[in-house]
Parts: structure tokens; sequence; C-alpha cells
């Protein structure tokens, strides 16, 4: 059979291997061998972890029992995450509605590592210690005697949900887990998406937000803000430590009382019985007088501001000095970093006032005004992106036509809402004698961030740490800006890189950022301490400037502050001047110039002025 050819061979080609394959067979059997054990432990690890499967299956959230209308009456709902002094009230706007609610104790760092031992690893330091801190309150039920499925039963958590590129977005899955891993699996969390406005909503019939409900949150949310502002303006210039936290937390109960008994109005409350029969024949008609009566009983009328006068009658009895010397310092930073109390922010605002300085917070109702200016920004951005750039001339015009309509529509809206609200709001700190500050103005904040940051960039506080550490520095609100964020907290780093630019800008800016992490209370003390150190500096030689530009002996200041009350008294009003920062400084040149129009103290013969050479730091 042989020709005297050489016997015919497959080509490379034909069997889909290089023709030097005998020479590199052993090679390929050990790289198979290699991806057969490979593939046979991966697949023993997904077995014991229970995850093997023949095809991936997407994730899908755990259905959860509802929060029923029946279950109202025996069913507590849990609250934390904001302020004590808002907490309180939120507790009683919905006791007003009829529901049991219970804030949870503020979280500390025992909290923190619970949450670590329960939840998932590079979670954000707020998740652990809010997670953490409901975790250990249901241990300690457990431990009072209740059983877990009794828990389980007679308690949900409320808490605000969001979606974006930050962690926050994830909380809720995290709450679950953790609860799930500490043996409470069905225990319900009930959340609302933060920016969803007047259609925010749990989903759940057992927690509905009715109009009686929003308007008296809304009431609830500003009052604390108020008062809490008071408290922080106060405190640091108080005579008698412990009186402002003492006389803040009657007048916190004396609002409390006032928002539990509020009702919702009905027609027959405030119409005669023809007109409510008359209203009654539309449906419509009917809700929107009802709609509209409660509108004006919960925002426009006296009601609220009579409590807040009776807060302030209390809080008169505070006895404060204007003439110690503090350092302003501006607190901002991730929302929950900068306005939690506890070990959170290494409770950071006391240790402000113990060293000596006057922390000038955020009220929590800055955060619903950048909500409302970031809506406002983004529907001018989409502004006409409706209107179709081809085709008939008639149908565009008509497009074009209703997109403006539409738009003037929602900006009206929009400015109509913030109106109500920063209006009622500047008739709180009215009521209060216009101690606490004002709301700062969005708009502004977007334009001196705009250089730097995108206004329109989402996560975290977006533009506004950049916008705040710009805007008390050159409008001389603060001798320092405080930037509090969690450890790796990735819209805070953003900002981070951005204040470099910043501060490169303006050479004199005092700016420190603190990331808190729950173990580094020892190292974020210390960067504070040193800045203060400048911080004080600062505030001392502007007031021996005042005081020098008055020409007078800081003793006479003093003696005529003693034989004058009202200029102790908490709601005297001491106005600002341009480029002075202190309140010391301030009050200074204020008493100065009452002293130059006092002629029966000019005649008492103790009013004889001095030239000051030098002064001492007043602390």
């Amino acid at each position: 059979m042989s020709s005297g050819q050489p016997p015919v061979s497959a080509s490379a080609d034909e069997v889909g291997a290089p023709a030097f394959a005998p020479e590199s067979a052993p090679s390929t059997s050990f790289e198979a061998e290699v991806g057969r054990k490979v593939a046979e432990a991966r697949a023993r690890l997904e077995r014991r972890a229970g995850l093997s499967s023949d095809r991936p299956t997407h994730f899908r959230r755990a259905a959860e029992r509802p929060f029923t209308v029946e279950e109202r009456d025996r069913v507590t709902i849990l609250i934390s995450g904001l302020t004590a002094r808002h907490e309180r009230l939120i507790q009683a706007a919905l006791q007003s509605c009829g529901y049991s609610c219970q804030p949870l104790p503020q979280p500390d760092f025992s909290a923190c590592l619970i949450g670590k031992q329960f939840g998932n690893n590079a979670v954000c330091n707020p998740a652990y210690f809010t997670v953490g801190n409901l975790v250990a309150f249901l241990l300690k039920l457990e431990a009072e005697g209740l059983s877990r499925t009794e828990i389980v039963d007679r308690y949900v958590f409320f808490t605000a949900g969001s979606c974006g590129p930050c962690r926050f977005g994830m909380y809720e899955s995290e709450f679950r887990l953790a609860l799930r891993n500490a043996g409470f699996d069905g225990f319900r969390v009930l959340t609302f998406q933060q920016d969803a406005g007047v259609k925010a909503s749990t989903g759940e019939p057992g927690l509905a937000f009715t109009l009686l409900l929003g308007l008296n949150a809304l009431n609830a949310f500003q009052s604390a803000d108020v008062l809490n502002d008071f408290g922080h303006t106060c405190r640091p210039y108080e005579v008698v430590p412990g009186t402002t936290n003492r006389l803040l937390a009657r007048a916190v109960e004396i609002v409390a009382e006032d928002l539990r008994h509020r009702r919702e109005l009905q027609l027959v409350d405030r119409l005669p019985a023809a007109v409510v029969r008359a209203l009654s024949r539309s449906v419509l008609g009917a809700r929107t007088a009802r709609v509209l009566f409660n509108l004006r009983e919960h925002l426009w009328s006296r009601s609220l501001d009579r409590t807040m006068q009776q807060c302030r009658e209390v809080l008169a009895r505070v006895e404060v000095d204007r003439l110690r010397v503090k350092p302003v310092v501006k607190v901002t930073g991730e929302f929950w970093a900068q306005s939690t109390e506890g070990d959170g922010n290494f409770r950071m605002f006391e240790f402000l006032e113990r060293e000596g300085a006057h922390a000038l917070i955020d009220p929590l109702s800055t955060w619903v005004m950048y909500l409302l200016e970031q809506n406002r920004a983004t529907m001018l951005n989409r502004r006409g992106l409706a209107v179709p750039r081809t085709g008939p001339t008639l149908g565009r015009w008509r497009a074009r036509a209703a997109d403006s309509l539409n738009f003037r529509r929602k900006r009206l809206l929009m400015n109509a809402g913030e109106r109500i609200y920063r209006n009622r709001y500047d008739r709180l700190r009215a009521a209060l004698g216009n101690v606490p500050h004002g709301l700062v103005d969005q708009s502004e904040l977007a334009r001196l961030a705009a250089p730097f940051y995108n206004p329109l960039a989402r996560s975290g506080e977006g533009h506004t740490e950049v916008a705040k550490n710009i805007y008390y520095y050159t409008r001389h609100g603060a001798h320092m800006v405080l930037s509090l964020k969690p450890f790796g907290c990735m819209p805070s780093t953003q900002s981070d890189g951005v204040q470099s630019a910043v501060v490169a800008r303006f050479k004199d800016m005092l700016y420190l950022p603190i990331e808190t992490a729950a173990e580094g209370e020892l190292n974020a003390h210390s960067r504070v301490q040193m800045a203060l150190v400048e911080a004080r500096d600062r505030a001392q030689e502007e007031f021996d400037r005042a005081l020098t530009s008055t020409g007078r002996n800081l003793a006479d200041i003093r003696r005529y502050v003693e034989t004058h009350p009202e200029l102790r008294d908490p709601f005297y009003a001491v106005p600002d001047r341009a480029g002075v920062v202190g309140v010391a400084a301030n009050f200074v040149l204020h008493v100065s110039e009452r002293m130059d129009k006092d002629r029966a103290w000019r005649r008492s013969g103790v009013a004889a002025p001095s030239r000051v050479t030098a002064t001492q730091p007043t602390t």
C-alpha cells in the first residue's frame, strides 16, 4: 500500500492546534488539570455558601410584612438620625396623628461597634452608628423580657432613604442585613425618599403622610431648628453654665405639647352650616376648602407664634456675657456628621465650646432649601429638551408653548414653596428675637461655587460644602470653617479635592476638614485644637482693634454693661458691623455708641474715656 510518499497528516488549521502541538501537549494537559481543580474548588465553596446555581439570579428585595392600619394602636414607631430636639418634636407630630412613637437614644461608640459586628464591611460611619443603635435598643428590649417575636411584632423603624452615587442609597438594605444577622429577621424598616417632597410616601398604609402630619412635621422641624440655633448662639456666653440647656429642655416641651394637641380642621370648625352643605355637594370643592383652612391654620395663624413667645419667656432667664472673646467656627460637611450630637462626630459641638469657641451650626432646614434649589436648577437645565427640532412648524410651536407653560407652572410652585418655607422660618426666628440665624440664599451659594464646583453635580452636600466655605469667608461670617464628614465619604472626598483650589484662591482662609472614623477622636480633637490657636488669635486681634477704635477702656465698657441689665439679655439685639465677625467685637462697638449717646452716664462722672493701649484676652 506504500506508494513511496510520506504519510499524509492533518494540517495545524484542520485540527485547531499549532503544528508544534506534540511538543506542547504536556503543558496543555497541565493547564487543563489546574483549570479543572479551580472549577471544583469554586463549586465546593459555592455549595458551602449556598450560592451554587445553574444560572445567575438577580437580587430581589425580600418581601416584608406590611405595616397595616389595624396595627397602629399596638405598634411603636422608632425614629433616629436627627438631633434630640428634632426627634422629640417629630415624636409629638406623630402622636398628634394617633401614632405611638419613640426616639432612640443618641448613638454612642458602642452602637458603632455593634453596627460593625452585624453589618457589612466598608459601610459609612453614619450607617454603623444608626443601625448599631437600633440593634442595641432591640437587644435591650430583649434583655428586659420581650421575646424577639414580640419585638418584631410591636416595633418598626422609620428612616429616610435615597438613591444616588453615595452609599446612603444602600442604607435600607444594610439595616435589614444587620437586623437579620442580629437575630431580628423580619423586623420592618419604613423608608421615604428624602427628595420626594409633598409626594413622599412610605408605601405602607400603617404610616400615611396625611395633611396634618405633613404640616405638623414642618412646624416641628423648623421649631427644633430655631431652638437649636438659639442654644448654640447663647450657650458660649452664658454666665451660669448649664442654664441654656436646662431652659431649652423646658422650651422644647412647650412646643411638643402644642404640636401633640393639634388636630386637622374640618369645614364645620370654621364655616356656617349652610356653607358647609353647599361645599359638600362637590367633593373637589370640599377637599380644597379643607386643605386651605388647614394651611392657613398651621402656616399663617398666630398659634405657633404664641407658643414660641412662651418659649421666649422661659429662655429670657439666660444671662449672657457678650464681652467674652470667642472665635466663631462655622461647622459644615456631610449632613449626618455635621448635625449629630453624639460620638458620631466626636461630640464636636461640646468640644468646641469647651475649647472656648462659638460653634455656628447649619439648621437642618438648609438641607430642605438645598433640595428645592436643586430641583429648580434641574428644571432650568432641562427646559426645552422636549421640544422637537424638526417637523411641522405648527407642531413645534405647540410643543414649545406647552413646554413653556409647564416650565412656568413648575417654577411658580417651587418659588411659592420656598417663599412659604422661608417666611414661616423667619416668623419663628422673630418670635425668638431674631437670635437664631436666617437661612442662607441657596442661589447665592450656587453662584459662589460655580467657578469651582458644578452646582448640578449631585450626591451628598453637592456644591454647598465648597460654597459655604467661600460664603463665610468673603462675608466675614466666621473666623474658621470646620468641615465634618464620615471616613471615606465619596461626595465629601470630591469636595475636599476642590477645597484645595479654593484655599489656594483665598490665601487667608482658615479651613479644616475632619474625617470622623469611629476610632479617630484623639487625632480629630488634636487637629481642631491646633487650628483653633489661629482662630483665637484672629478673634482677639479683631476685638482689640474694635476696642481701640472706641477710645475706651474695657473696664469702663464692662461697668456700663453691669449697670444696664438689658445688655445681658439673650434677646438683646446687637447689630452686626460690616467686616466684623466676633460677637464680642460687635458688642463692644455697640456699647461704646450707646455710651456716647447716654447723657445720664456721662454726667455720672464714671464715663471719662481713656485710650486703650493693650487688652487681656477675655474668655
